[in-house]
């Protein structure tokens, strides 16, 4: 009897153990550390945003094994495109990622063509695919069937030397159709060409800086490492997309530039904003044996943000509108959710997606529940329903207390209610002391406009009184005056008086 009750005691410690104990499936579905920076650029543990939910490779779809996957594209109509650049394919996967179809070539007047080496892919609205057929050299435009629309090639200009040769690697399309291409042995900045394909000249101009480390380094890289490095095409480009508005969001993997990402209008000018406590770098502080964030790819997402991938350090940073870090996920591994090569990044249906090269598998990573919030956050903030965002930021608080972006979205929040007393009190939790500056300022205007009457009146009756008491003792001085002129004739007439003399 006794030992049936020690077994149910310790069958009752079990069952509570097993319940306090976070799931093993947990554990194995955050193979990373999960972290963000704060004012001082130190790095804290933060909740995870985004948690790998599954994998998938060419033999999961029945297409066979990728092999040095390039480029991924999810279009408006939920089909995704991969680019299967060592079996020079594309492969369209529906939005249950099935098999859709696999386009392998195109006829071109009768005449069938294949792809060589294709790494780079765009959909547009209309469905059609502009595929950066690298080593044939030209952008081929196909219907959303898979037929041939027109092909850009070798392009003819003045600004372009008499030897050059087109390699696109990379493209992208605005709403205007105008066409925008990374290519090889380009260093004026992107391509661009209009509706009809013709070569109208660089956006994003800029010089590019040869570092001499980077040969020093390929000397003594492994194989996987040369590999990695082939991402990085040579020019300060690496990736491009666009937004609904046109902008060009480019990645840029110079390692000694200060501004990997950039916005750039229709003009060329880079006009992404960088109010945050720290540049948009990435990460800020890491191993030198490793160096610094190398974005190879970027995805423009709902709401102003975008995420970068970081195919050093195989992590994404995902950034609002304004250049505030909002959270950091993945790394360098072999386990689900880790990259070996992380070549490109795309989003589905509130999910993000990464193309690993080096492993030949996509990873699909779900948000959690701190990171919906906080996206959801974000989009009120970004659609100026700030007043919404306040119970969202509220909740986010009480998953990660240290979280100064949402103390700071609350500041901006009751600023705009104009409550500048308890905006001070967010703005100084989050560090934002050009917050807290504008709030101090409001605030003390708002108290000298509620105490200016009480304010004037105290002043008047200072003033008052200041007047009474200089009038009094004018008065005061006066009268003293007249007594003092009397007082010696006086005493003359009393001394005359005494003498006899009458």
């Amino acid at each position: 009897m006794i030992a049936k009750k020690w077994l149910l005691a310790g069958t009752m410690a079990s069952l509570l153990l097993s319940c306090a104990a976070p799931a093993p499936v947990n554990a194995e579905a955050v193979p990373y550390e999960s972290y963000n920076y704060n004012y001082w650029e130190e790095a804290v543990p933060a909740p995870a945003a985004y948690i790998p939910d599954r994998t998938l490779t060419g033999k999961d779809l029945g297409v066979g094994d990728f092999l040095d996957p390039a480029d991924m594209v999810v279009a408006d109509s939920g089909l995704i495109y991969i680019v299967d650049t060592g079996n020079a394919r594309i492969i369209c996967l529906d939005s249950s990622w099935k098999v859709d179809k696999v386009i392998t070539g195109f006829d071109n007047g009768g005449k069938e063509e294949t792809f060589k080496n294709p790494s780079g892919l765009y959909v547009n609205d209309e469905g059609n695919l502009f595929v950066a057929d690298t080593d044939n050299g030209r952008i081929v435009v196909l219907s959303p069937d898979g037929e041939l629309l027109r092909m850009i090639e070798q392009p003819e200009s003045d600004i372009l030397p008499a030897d050059f040769k087109f390699i696109p690697v990379k493209v992208t399309v605005d709403q205007a159709e105008r066409v925008y291409v990374i290519a090889k042995g380009i260093f004026e900045g992107i391509m661009q060409f209009d509706e009809n394909g013709v070569f109208i000249g660089y956006v994003g101009t800029n010089k590019v800086k040869r570092d001499y480390t980077e040969y020093i380094w390929r000397m003594f890289s492994t194989k996987a490492q040369k590999a990695q490095m082939a991402l990085f095409v040579p020019t300060e480009f690496s990736n491009i997309d666009v937004d609904d508005k046109g902008f060009l969001y480019a990645t840029n993997i110079d390692p000694g530039s200060k501004e990997p990402v950039k916005r750039l209008n229709p003009s060329g000018e880079d006009v992404l904003k960088r109010f945050g406590y720290f540049d948009v770098l990435g990460d800020i502080r890491y191993r030198i044996s490793v160096g610094p964030s190398k974005f190879t790819d970027i995805k423009v997402l709902p709401d102003g943000m975008y995420s970068a991938l970081d195919a050093n350090q195989g992590k994404v940073f995902t950034y609002n509108d304004e250049g505030d870090l909002l959270y950091v996920y993945g790394g360098k591994g072999n386990q689900t959710g880790t990259f070996k090569i992380p070549a490109a990044i795309e989003y589905a249906g509130g999910s993000q997606l990464v193309l690993d090269r080096g492993k030949g598998n996509i990873v699909i990573f779900k948000p959690t529940r701190f990171g919906s919030i906080v996206n959801e956050a974000v989009g009120y903030h970004y659609n100026g329903e700030d007043a919404q965002a306040v119970p969202v930021w509220k909740e986010v608080l009480k998953l990660n207390a240290n979280y100064d972006i949402a103390y700071i979205g609350i500041g901006k929040s009751l600023l705009m209610e104009k409550n500048n007393k308890e905006a001070m009190k967010y703005f100084k939790l989050g560090m934002d002391r050009d917050g807290y500056s504008v709030a101090f300022k409001r605030y003390r205007r708002e108290v000298m406009q509620e105490h200016f009457g009480t304010f004037l009146t105290s002043v008047m009756l200072l003033a008052a009184v200041w007047i009474a008491y200089r009038i009094l003792s004018f008065w005061r001085r006066k009268r003293d005056s007249r007594a003092s002129r009397q007082t010696p004739h006086n005493l003359k007439e009393g001394n005359a008086h005494e003498a006899g003399f009458h």
